[in-house]
């Protein structure tokens, strides 16, 4: 997970594998885990994802 990162104005969470922004840390915690382990991305995830 990278961050807490500034964009316009709203701090956000990168995950390091994928590169979606969250809201929240724990979001991009449980993306980053998933990419991981299963070298794709969760749709059900990635539903929550900012960018």
């Amino acid at each position: 997970m990278v961050g807490p990162i500034r964009i316009e104005g709203q701090e956000l969470y990168k995950c390091a594998v994928c590169g979606h922004f969250y809201e929240t840390k724990e979001l991009a915690d449980q993306c980053e885990a998933w990419c991981r382990e299963h070298e794709s991305c969760n749709t059900e995830i990635i539903k929550q994802a900012v960018q």
